[in-house]
């Protein structure tokens, strides 16, 4: 029986060049084997997500999210529920595209993206789970909240490629007479922290936000977040530390808590319990506080470069 692939797109990202290379993907596809076919995205909410499902459950073998961070983890959150899930590929037209970047895709040219299917490298990885009060929501790469999260995805495009690291500096400089500090109770693998906090993170890969250092020593397969906490600082030494992580030298500060961990509870207390506190997934808020983490090992089998 001949396997099936469908390619989910999204037409708006890459400015706008998804749908010119629909053609040349759906080749690749069916050189690699597959009898392929395309859903095109719309502005409906989860319209990538509800396809995912819908595919997943009519047997299809591969699922293919071509777009940005967002359109990646709209699919995997179609997926990732299901008890038999099908293989994913992703081809990156988005303007950070962390994911492609930490799993080797070409994040340049759409059609070379493409044919990494073509030499037939696959690798099962983690896949995040993150339980709010009312729903369940999944991550391929990062979950962060507090106020300096912000920072990481907060600097547009344009600017960070001009600019690299100093586009980072220049907005936290901007960010400091607004941060604030949020009281929490972290409970991990190896311990609980309470107190006050700028910001945790949770990655899933050493990608974030474009650079590849804030978590040196993420593995994509073994089962365990890298989890970042920093506490507070005075505004001189958060801007030495925000300098000092995009250059992977932040994980041994006395600031900074660095440890791997396979399940994270967050939750608001003390004088900030009731706060609504948003919780970022891959670039977008999933949630609100309080929220826990899982890690499912070795979840989705993705079509890899490296």
């Amino acid at each position: 029986m001949t396997s099936k692939a469908r390619l989910i797109y999204n037409p708006v990202s890459g400015r706008e060049q998804m749908p010119k290379n629909v053609a040349d993907i759906l080749d690749v596809l069916e050189q690699a084997g597959y009898e392929a076919s395309a859903f095109r995205t719309t502005p409906e909410k989860m319209s990538a997500q509800n396809e995912a499902t819908r595919a997943a459950k009519e047997g299809f073998d591969l699922i293919v999210a071509a777009g940005g961070d967002g359109t990646i983890n709209e699919v995997v959150n179609g997926i990732a529920f299901l008890e038999d899930r099908p293989k994913m590929a992703i081809i990156p037209a988005g303007t950070t595209n962390d994911y492609a970047r930490a799993l080797g895709i070409p994040r340049d040219n759409i059609p070379d993206a493409a044919k990494i299917i073509l030499k037939n490298k696959t690798r099962k990885m983690d896949i995040g789970k993150a339980c709010f009060n009312k729903k369940t929501q999944y991550f391929v790469n990062i979950a962060a909240s507090g106020s300096l999260t912000e920072l990481t995805y907060g600097v547009p495009h344009e600017i960070k490629s001009a600019l690299g690291y100093a586009a980072y500096l220049i907005k936290g400089a901007e960010m400091l007479p607004h941060l604030t500090e949020n009281e929490m109770r972290l409970t991990y693998d190896d311990g609980v922290y309470e107190g006050k906090l700028s910001m945790f993170l949770l990655g899933m890969t050493n990608s974030i936000g474009g650079f590849e250092q804030i978590m040196p020593d993420a593995q994509l397969s073994d089962g365990l977040f890298q989890l970042i906490v920093v506490k507070p600082s005075d505004p001189g030494n958060l801007l030495k530390l925000m300098a000092l992580a995009l250059n992977g030298k932040h994980v041994d500060d006395p600031n900074i808590i660095y440890t791997k961990t396979r399940s994270l509870k967050a939750e608001l207390i003390g004088k900030s319990e009731g706060k609504d506190l948003p919780v970022n997934l891959d670039g977008e808020i999933g949630g609100y506080c309080p929220v826990s983490f899982d890690n499912l090992k070795q979840h989705i089998e993705f079509y890899v470069g490296r």
